[in-house]
């Protein structure tokens, strides 16, 4: 349970730091990056395995880069989902937004002087 609640501060955190960089990721406050976390985990636990059963041949082709593009659809319904979560630039804000959430939870748990598992 400690786990789910440091995962689910650390993106928020890195999803207030994505809005402050030029990656065209708009959100209001600490309180919608916090429902933004939870949506956005949500979503990753209930539509990743889908996705990825559904676009496995594609996947293989592509040599993994299509797990970027489901990784973008994620948060761009994330986005959809939460009021004062906006993407400026359609898919490519969350093309972008997604591999900088990636980037800056990998920095951050790195950081982080505990294992969270």
């Amino acid at each position: 349970m400690i786990g789910f609640l440091v995962t689910l501060l650390v993106t928020a955190v890195s999803l207030l730091i994505i809005s402050k960089l030029p990656t065209g990721v708009e959100i209001n406050s600490f309180n919608k990056a916090l429902v933004s976390a939870v949506v956005f985990g949500i979503l990753n636990a209930i539509l990743r395995p889908i996705l990825a059963f559904i676009s496995a041949p594609l996947t293989f082709i592509t040599f993994g880069f299509f797990t970027l593009i489901i990784n973008a659809i994620i948060f761009g319904l994330a986005a959809f989902l939460v009021t004062g979560f906006r993407l400026r630039w359609g898919f490519w804000s969350a093309l972008i937004g997604s591999f900088a959430l990636g980037v800056i939870n990998s920095i951050i748990f790195h950081i982080l002087p505990f294992s969270i598992n």
